[in-house]
């Protein structure tokens, strides 16, 4: 018997994301209607979550947990079914799944919480894994789809750092199934039968200038197709020269960094954050100064480098993940 006909899976909103900000929130409720509407019209039945629903592991702010509430709410009764994975984010323990922020969804009527792995004819729905699960997982038995919150070595964590091995679980242990999906890494790819379908929408700048965010509808039997939220808050670097030259490259809803690679005056830069900002609707708008190398000697050439070294330090040890040593991580950069 078939799980679902028409699914729609989506990943990685994290509820109370940026220090429980109302807009980001606001931006979840959003993305929430637009999914259910786009879905509806794609005829899905189901729908499947694979992880992380709530950003922050230790509290929940009221006003997240109302936004949280009202939305799964919706989802419960826009569908015929639903199965709710709990991601890394959803749990208070790193190496337990006993405490999670979700839990009070078990009493939503039409939504399967799923804390613990489960298998129907067709499917495997596999929360985020704890202890030594995964050395089960590798001889799970052959499914068509499986659907998970998987830490798997040699994606990109964000657009600049792959993600490790640990000698855990790998993409090759998991070749034997049909489809995987998984939520926890934030840029959508794909490699063999195994995707990371991306977050739901850009949250920072490690998602900047890659607008392939959205959700995924699959046909049962068919291939996966992905949907893109055309009204998404966005991320953007940009120069300064580009945006002078063409405008048009700045999106609504974007928050933007501009590399100053063109003389301006302190003046003239207000101007051009005040302009652009009303006119493109921009969420915000930095202007970052650009150092000219060609002015310094090969003593300040080697110190230009020390300072993107710097900056990818600081990038790896703010990355969030519980299954790899940070330290390791920066002695892999550093052998690169």
């Amino acid at each position: 018997m078939q799980t679902f006909k028409r699914a729609a899976v989506f990943a990685d909103i994290h509820f109370g994301n940026k220090g429980n900000s109302r807009q980001f929130n606001e931006d979840c409720d959003r993305y929430v209607d637009w999914f259910i509407q786009h879905a509806q019209s794609q005829n899905c039945e189901t729908c499947i979550f694979l992880g992380d629903w709530h950003h922050q592991r230790a509290t929940i702010n009221i006003t997240t947990l109302q936004h949280s509430l009202k939305n799964l709410e919706k989802i419960a009764a826009a569908f015929e079914q639903n199965h709710f994975i709990v991601g890394n984010h959803d749990l208070y323990y790193k190496d337990s799944r006993a405490v999670n922020s979700i839990e009070f969804a078990k009493h939503i009527k039409n939504l399967n919480l799923i804390l613990e792995p489960y298998h129907t004819e067709d499917c495997a729905f596999i929360p985020w894994l704890v202890s030594e699960e995964w050395k089960q997982l590798k001889d799970m038995p052959a499914k068509p789809y499986v659907f998970g919150h998987f830490e798997l070595p040699h994606f990109l964590m964000n657009a600049m750092v792959s993600m490790p091995d640990t000698n855990e679980l790998t993409s090759n242990d998991l070749t034997h199934h049909g489809y995987v999906f998984s939520g926890h890494f934030h840029k959508r790819q794909m490699k063999g039968n195994i995707h990371y379908i991306g977050n739901a929408f850009p949250h920072n700048y490690s998602d900047a200038n890659d607008f392939r965010r959205g959700y995924m509808v699959l046909e049962h039997g068919g291939d996966p197709v992905y949907h893109d939220w055309a009204k998404m808050p966005v991320y953007q670097t940009l120069k300064l020269s580009e945006i002078l030259h063409n405008a048009s490259v700045l999106k609504k809803r974007a928050y933007v960094r501009v590399d100053i690679d063109t003389e301006i005056t302190y003046e003239e830069s207000n101007f051009i954050k005040d302009t652009f900002t009303s006119q493109y609707s921009l969420r915000e708008m930095t202007f970052i100064q650009q150092r000219d190398i060609t002015q310094y000697d090969s003593t300040d050439l080697n110190q230009s480098f020390e300072s993107i070294d710097e900056i990818v330090h600081s990038q790896l040890m703010a990355v969030d993940s519980e299954h790899y040593d940070r330290n390791l991580l920066l002695e892999i950069y550093k052998n690169l």
